[in-house]
């Protein structure tokens, strides 16, 4: 369990560049580890300099995880545009040796992440290699393009084995919390939706206050049983 008391940004946190092979981000080290290790990443337009994604890496490592917060591969030839399909195989490497390279730091539990197509990545890794992460987190998951309702981007979910947690705004229009729960009961691991009130695909940044508790709790659930 995570000393989430912690929390806040009372603790003092090393932060280092972090450069290698299809990696390139910020290493948060926690300065009582608790052995575990996140990995979070960021959407298609955005970076992992994102205010929510540093938001989010901060609370956790505060919560005594190693976390390694990392641009995509498309995001480091590039400094701004979206990343092309025929790329998406090289993003998941990617996120592959995110998980590799955190492993030499956490000792216990490596979990992964993302918001929007940093998330779809990494459920569609997860998915391929069900050893990756002990967990997955995925901020405002991109059920399907805005309008377009008959293109889900849920062919992989009856092959997704890792435990993950969905963070979906209200207000998001890449999929709505009722398409959601439909969509979700395709995965034969355990999930959970937690959905914030009003919020849109671009969630605020503030949700770092309260998810490093929910997610302790939803990865501790199987433990407990």
């Amino acid at each position: 369990m995570w000393d989430v008391r912690r929390y806040g940004g009372k603790a003092k946190l090393v932060l280092k560049r972090f450069e290698r092979d299809l990696v390139k981000g910020w290493l948060h080290e926690p300065s009582q580890p608790s052995g575990d290790g996140l990995g979070i990443t960021h959407g298609a337009g955005s970076s992992c300099e994102a205010p929510l994604i540093k938001a989010v890496a901060e609370a956790f490592a505060q919560a005594g995880l190693w976390v390694l917060r990392f641009d995509l591969p498309y995001r480091q030839e590039r400094a701004g545009g979206a990343p092309h399909p025929s790329k998406a195989a090289r993003d998941r490497e990617g996120i592959l040796r995110v998980a590799e390279a955190l492993r030499e730091f956490a000792k216990s539990r490596i979990f992964l992440g993302g918001s929007s197509y940093g998330g779809r990545q990494t459920t569609m890794l997860a998915a391929e290699k069900d050893a990756i992460a002990d967990a997955l987190l995925l901020l405002s998951y991109p059920l399907h393009p805005p309008g377009k309702l008959e293109q889900l981007r849920t062919a992989h979910f009856p092959t997704l084995r890792a435990p993950a947690m969905f963070v979906h705004g209200t207000r998001d229009s890449f999929g709505s919390i009722e398409e959601m729960e439909k969509a979700l009961k395709a995965i034969p691991a355990r999930t959970e939706l937690v959905t914030v009130q009003g919020g849109p695909h671009g969630l605020p940044a503030k949700i770092s206050e309260w998810l490093p508790l929910r997610f302790s709790n939803f990865v501790n659930a199987e433990t407990r049983r």
